[in-house]
C-alpha cells in the first residue's frame, strides 16, 4: 500500500490482487470467476450424458441403460475426467477448509466424490479384470451428477451475489493521479502522487482533489469533506489547519506540507480497517457450512466404524460396499442446491424492490441483529440544504427581498448553501437579477453589486469578529447554518438553512422500534445538527463528530451487546459497513461504501431497511427448511445404510438412497420457488 518511489506497490495494485478469488461461505476460497464455473459445469454436464446412459444408478439398472463390451471402461475414462476437471474447485476449497481446521461443504463434497471415484475404479477393475461374483456396484452415475449439481449450485450462488467492485480499488481512485510539487527554489512541477513523500510541499488549486494528508502553510479556502468524513457542510481551512487526501478543495489556492502518504495516509488507514473487517467477516461460518461440517464428521465416523464392524463380521467386499454407501449418501445432491436456489430467488425478488444483495451469508445473521446503526447525511437526510426561514432586519427590505438579493449574489456559485438559496428563491417565484462584480472573499463569503448597492453574504464568524449588531434571531431550527446579508457593515437580514430529513426516515425509525430493534445514529457531522435530526426522528442514541476509526470502534462495542446492522454512504462509513454483521450502503453513496457493504439500497430509501430485514428473515427461514429437506433425512439414512438394523434383516438399499436423494432435490427446488414478493 506504499505510495512513494521506494514502494511501487500502490493501492490500485493491491486492489487488483484478488479479483478472481471467490470467497465462499465460511471463508473458503474458489480461485476462479463465474465464467470458469460456468464452463466447468457445461463440460461436465455434457460428459455426464454417456455416464447416465452406460452406468447404473446406485446399482439399479435404468430402462434406458445401454451396455456393450468395454462400456465400463468408457464410463471410467469419462468419469476420471469429470472427477479431475469438474472436481478441481472442490479440491481447492477442501484444502483451504482443512488448513483452517474447519471442514465444511467443500470437504464434504470432496470426500463424497473421492470415495465414489476410488471405489468405482476398484469396481471396474474387479468386474472386468478379475470377474468377481457377485459384481461390485460402481458409483460413476452418482459421482458425475453430484459434481454437476454442486457446480450448478455454486454457479447460481456466485452469479446471484457476485460483487464485481473492489472497495480498495475505489479508495485508490479517490486520490488524483498527479500533484503540483513545490521545489526548494519555489518552482512548481507536476509529479505523480505515488512519488510524494512526507515533508514535501504541494500546491492545490481551486476545485482540485487534495493529493495527500497535510498541514496548510498558506492560503484560505473551504474544503468539501463530505465524501470522506461525513461532514455535510464545506469546512473552512486556513494556515495551520489539517487537510485529508481525497477531499476536494474549494475556490481558494492552498499550499500544504505533506504529513501522511502511503501507509501513514488517512485513506490507507481506512483501507486497512476495511480489509481487516472483511477478513474477519469472511471467517463467519454459514448455516450450510455448519450442517456440512456435521455431516462430514458423522459420515466419517459412521463410515469408518461400519467398515470395521462389517469387516469383522462379514467380508471385505461387504464392508467396502456399506462404507462407501454411507459416504455417498452423506453427500446429498439436494444440499448443493438447497442454499443457492433460495439465494437466487431472494436476490431476484430483492432486486425488484431496489435491494442489491452482494453478500448473502451476512444476511443469515439477521435474527441476531439488535442494533441498527445509521449514518446521518445521505442516509437519514438528503445531504441537500434547504432554506428553513428568512428574516429581514431592515425597514427597507422584506423577507423576500433579502432572499432575492442573496440569490442574486449566489447566481454563479455551486456551493451547497448557494444551491439552497437559489432553490428557495425559485420556489417563491422571486424575480432574481444576477449581481455584478461578484467575487469571493476568502474566509468571509461573497460580495457583489446590485442596483447601485454593494452587498456581502457572510458567516456568523465574520459578524462576530467585526462586532456587528444582530437583532435576536427567531428563525430556523437548532443546528441550522446561518448566512447574513450585510451592506456597509450593517446586517440587513439572515437566511437559515438545514439539511432535509428524508420523508421515509421517520416511518423507518418507528417501524424498527416496533420490531424491537434499537436505532442508533453515528455521524461525522457536528453534534448540534445530529441531535436536531435525532430528536425529530425519535432516535435516542446519538454519537457525533466521529472519525472512521471511531465508528468502527463503536460498531465493535455494540456487537458485544448484540448483532449490528450498519447503514451508511461515505468513505468514512466503509470500515463500519465491513465490520458490521450486516452492512447496508445507500445507493447514492460513494463507490467505496457500496463495495464494502453486504446490501445496497438502490433507491436510497431509508424504509427499504425495513424491507431488507423482512426479506432476510424470510431467506433464513427458507434456508433452514431446505437444509432439513436436503440433509435432514441423513439422520435416519446414514445409520440405516451402515446396517444398524441388520440384526433384524434390514439394510438400506442403495436404490432407496437414490430415491431419497432425488426426492429431496425436488422438494428444495419447489420450496425455494414458494418465496414470493410481499
Amino acid at each position: 500500500m506504499k505510495m512513494n518511489g521506494e514502494h511501487p506497490a500502490d493501492m490500485s495494485e493491491m486492489a487488483n490482487m484478488d479479483q478472481d478469488t471467490m470467497t465462499m461461505p465460511g471463508g473458503t476460497h474458489m480461485m476462479m470467476d463465474t465464467g470458469s464455473l460456468r464452463r466447468k459445469f457445461w463440460v461436465s454436464l455434457i460428459l455426464t450424458i454417456p455416464i447416465v446412459l452406460f452406468s447404473p444408478m446406485m446399482g439399479m439398472k435404468l430402462p434406458f441403460q445401454i451396455t456393450f463390451t468395454g462400456s465400463d471402461w468408457v464410463v471410467a475414462v469419462i468419469g476420471t475426467f469429470i472427477f479431475i476437471y469438474g472436481g478441481q474447485p472442490f479440491f481447492s476449497g477442501a484444502r483451504n477448509e482443512l488448513k483452517m481446521r474447519q471442514p465444511a461443504m467443500m470437504t464434504l463434497i470432496t470426500m463424497g466424490i473421492s470415495v465414489a471415484y476410488v471405489y468405482s475404479i476398484y469396481a471396474v477393475i474387479a468386474n472386468d479384470i478379475f470377474h468377481v461374483t457377485p459384481t461390485v456396484t460402481d458409483f460413476f452415475w452418482e459421482l458425475a451428477t453430484l459434481i454437476d449439481i454442486m457446480l450448478l449450485g455454486h454457479w447460481i450462488e456466485m452469479g446471484a451475489v457476485m460483487n464485481a467492485g473492489s472497495a480498495v480499488d475505489k479508495l485508490a481512485k479517490l486520490l488524483p493521479d498527479s500533484a503540483h510539487l513545490i521545489g526548494a527554489d519555489g518552482t512548481v512541477s507536476d509529479v505523480k502522487v505515488a512519488s510524494l513523500q512526507v515533508g514535501q510541499r504541494v500546491q492545490i488549486r481551486a476545485g482540485e482533489k487534495i493529493p495527500a494528508d497535510g498541514t496548510v502553510n498558506d492560503g484560505t479556502t473551504s474544503v468539501n469533506e463530505a465524501m470522506v468524513t461525513g461532514e455535510a457542510k464545506a469546512v473552512a481551512k486556513t494556515t495551520g489547519d489539517t487537510v485529508i487526501g481525497g477531499t476536494i478543495n474549494g475556490t481558494g489556492t492552498l499550499e500544504i506540507t505533506i504529513t501522511g502518504t502511503g501507509d501513514s495516509g488517512y485513506l490507507s488507514k481506512v483501507m486497512t480497517l476495511v480489509q481487516s473487517a472483511q477478513d474477519n467477516k469472511s471467517q463467519t461460518e454459514t448455516m450450510a457450512d455448519k450442517v456440512a461440517g456435521y455431516l462430514f464428521y458423522a459420515a466419517l465416523i459412521v463410515g469408518v466404524g461400519s467398515f470395521i464392524v462389517w469387516l469383522m463380521t462379514s467380508n471385505l467386499a461387504a464392508a467396502l460396499s456399506i462404507a462407501v454407501t454411507v459416504f455417498v449418501i452423506a453427500c446429498p445432491h439436494a444440499l448443493g442446491l438447497a442454499i443457492p436456489l433460495v439465494v437466487a430467488r431472494v436476490t431476484s425478488l430483492a432486486a425488484t424492490s431496489g435491494l442489491l444483495i452482494a453478500n448473502r451469508s451476512a444476511l443469515e445473521q439477521i435474527n441476531h441483529v439488535k442494533y441498527v446503526l445509521m449514518d446521518k447525511t445521505e442516509t437519514l437526510t438528503a445531504g441537500k440544504f434547504s432554506v428553513n426561514d428568512v428574516q429581514s432586519f431592515s425597514d427597507e427590505m422584506d423577507d423576500n427581498t433579502v432572499l432575492a438579493t442573496m440569490a442574486a449574489l449566489e447566481q454563479q456559485s455551486t456551493h451547497p448553501l448557494a444551491t439552497g438559496i437559489l432553490s428557495a428563491a425559485k420556489s417563491a417565484n422571486l424575480n432574481v437579477t444576477a449581481a455584478e462584480n461578484v467575487y469571493q472573499q476568502t474566509g468571509v463569503g461573497l460580495a457583489g453589486d446590485l442596483d447601485n448597492h454593494h452587498y456581502q453574504i457572510v458567516s456568523p464568524t465574520y459578524v462576530a469578529k467585526q462586532g456587528l449588531t444582530v437583532p435576536k434571531i427567531a428563525t430556523g431550527h437548532p443546528g441550522d447554518t446561518i448566512s447574513y446579508l450585510i451592506e456597509n457593515q450593517q446586517v440587513l437580514g439572515v437566511v437559515a438553512q438545514g439539511d432535509q430529513i428524508k420523508p421515509e426516515a421517520q416511518k423507518m425509525v418507528t417501524q424498527l422500534k416496533q420490531d424491537g430493534l434499537v436505532p442508533v445514529m453515528l455521524t461525522g457531522d457536528n453534534r448540534q445538527a445530529a441531535q436536531t435530526v435525532a430528536a425529530v426522528l425519535g432516535i435516542d442514541e446519538v454519537q457525533a463528530e466521529l472519525l472512521p476509526e471511531d465508528k468502527d470502534r463503536l460498531v465493535t462495542d455494540y456487537q458485544k451487546r448484540g448483532g449490528v446492522m450498519f447503514v451508511g454512504d461515505g468513505v468514512n462509513d466503509a470500515p463500519s459497513l465491513a465490520q458490521a454483521d450486516i452492512g447496508v450502503a445507500i445507493g447514492s453513496g460513494t463507490d467505496v461504501a457500496i463495495d464494502s457493504a453486504d446490501v445496497i439500497l438502490v433507491n436510497s430509501n431509508p424504509y427499504d431497511i425495513v424491507k431488507l430485514i423482512r426479506l432476510a428473515k424470510t431467506m433464513t427461514r427458507k434456508m433452514t427448511q431446505n437444509i432439513w429437506w436436503g440433509a435432514g433425512y441423513n439422520i435416519i439414512a446414514i445409520p440405516l445404510a451402515a446396517g444398524v438394523l441388520a440384526p433384524i434383516g434390514f439394510i438400506l438399499s442403495p436404490m432407496v438412497g437414490a430415491v431419497l436423494m432425488s426426492l429431496s432435490t425436488v422438494i428444495v427446488a419447489l420450496n425455494a420457488l414458494t418465496i414470493r414478493r410481499d
